[in-house]
């Protein structure tokens, strides 16, 4: 016998089938909750099938975003093998029958069907160190995308109400520009409270630098307000929204440098980190982003298997006598993955960059490639070389 469990995993619970053989079912469809209670209860149906078989049993079920994570441990601490099934290889296979059905029993039937139909490599589990590495640098680019978005939205209210206070810092969003705009918020209030006192606002925000400097961001600030198009602000609503957006603005960059210190600390204690970096190109983010999304290295047996779990490879597309001759990458891998090795590849195109990288472009373009065919041919070169650095545990080395 060859027995296996179909599991359909969902938020909180599982729906669960029985195989004891190829087209032989075992029971009817049993359910459990994510706690202790439907935990021992899926150990029961283990021992179960185990008495009944005379053989463990195999769990098989498909990734499911984090739903998933508490039945893996689970298995894991009780020595469960089990195998961890591409979504897209079983919403195919759900999807075999003529008949339209589709409740999370069938789900967990059509599991063990395709348990006996493929062959499965065995479930490698991502260490903990580069899972958590993993965690923090996706968090690193959620927040990102969120702090962008107040940034507009700031930018929004802050048109509407001292449009010229954009040119007075070099950097908007720095510590003394939000706080001081936070402070007087409006061009007449930085003209009610006079050059003197918004210099030595300035000073104190950023006791760094001279007092020339302040004294002339004061000036130019005293210049702008007078030429504000806007004499006084229409919508107190305004005022609200940007004191607000101020706030957020600087949570967001004290949360982001945090992550970022965490980051850097965990990378650093990767080994593969360091090899990664050798690459003209790849700074520390975008190697921790390239570690963490990748994992042990040892999970991919050649090169283009990690080419495939990046979504670079290219697609094929061939029926009867027509076979296509453009195709398109896959981007049915890890999205980050991809973002991070493109740019590394646009860094390492600079001058500062890689020499070898440079001279694989240079040789698709004159070789009649479009611009963002090279480009991705270069991502697919430079995972290559990331490959074979990391198995090799050599650091990169440039031409001359």
């Amino acid at each position: 016998m060859n027995p296996v469990i179909g599991l359909d995993i969902s938020k909180g619970k599982s729906d669960g089938q029985v195989f004891l053989d190829k087209g032989n079912p075992m029971g009817h469809p049993f359910c459990f909750q994510h706690n202790q209670v439907g935990l021992s209860q899926l150990l029961d149906v283990v021992s179960t099938v185990q008495d009944t078989a005379g053989k463990a049993p195999v769990v098989i079920l498909e990734s499911t975003g984090h739903y998933h994570q508490a039945v893996i441990q689970f298995l894991e601490e009780h020595g469960i093998l089990f195998l961890v099934v591409n979504p897209l290889i079983s919403h195919q296979a759900k999807k075999s029958s003529l008949r339209k059905v589709k409740t999370d029993a069938v789900d967990a039937y059509r599991l063990c069907e395709l348990y006996y139909k493929e062959e499965f490599e065995d479930h490698m589990q991502r260490g903990v160190q580069l899972l958590n590495l993993r965690h923090l640098t996706r968090q690193f680019d959620s927040l990102t995308q969120m702090y962008v978005q107040v940034k507009l939205q700031f930018q929004a209210v802050l048109d509407q109400v001292f449009p010229d206070y954009r040119g007075i810092f070099g950097d908007l969003y720095s510590k003394v520009s939000l706080l001081l705009l936070k402070q007087f918020m409006t061009p007449g209030a930085f003209q009610t409270a006079g050059v003197s006192t918004v210099t030595h606002t300035i000073t104190c925000l950023c006791p760094s630098r001279s007092d020339h400097w302040a004294s002339d961001k004061a000036s130019c600030i005293m210049v702008a307000a007078a030429n504000n198009p806007f004499p006084k602000v229409s919508y107190s609503s305004h005022l609200i929204s940007l004191a607000l957006f101020i706030d957020l603005l600087l949570q967001y960059q004290e949360h982001l440098s945090h992550l970022q210190s965490q980051i850097d600390a965990l990378a650093e204690e990767v080994e593969s980190y360091q090899i990664i970096q050798s690459i003209p190109g790849i700074g520390s983010k975008i190697a921790a982003t390239i570690l963490s999304e990748i994992g042990e290295i040892h999970r991919f047996n050649h090169a283009k298997k990690l080419v495939a779990f990046a979504g670079i490879d290219p697609s094929v597309y061939s029926s009867g006598k027509f076979t296509a001759t453009t195709n398109r990458i896959t981007k049915r891998g890890s999205k980050k993955l991809r973002h991070a090795l493109y740019l590394a590849v646009l860094c390492g195109l600079k001058k500062t960059g890689s020499k070898r990288l440079r001279e694989y472009y240079d040789k698709k373009r004159e070789a009649g490639k479009p611009y963002r065919v090279a480009l991705i041919a270069c991502v697919n070169k430079l995972l290559h070389w990331i490959y074979a650095l990391l198995v090799k545990e050599e650091r990169f080395v440039d031409l001359d």
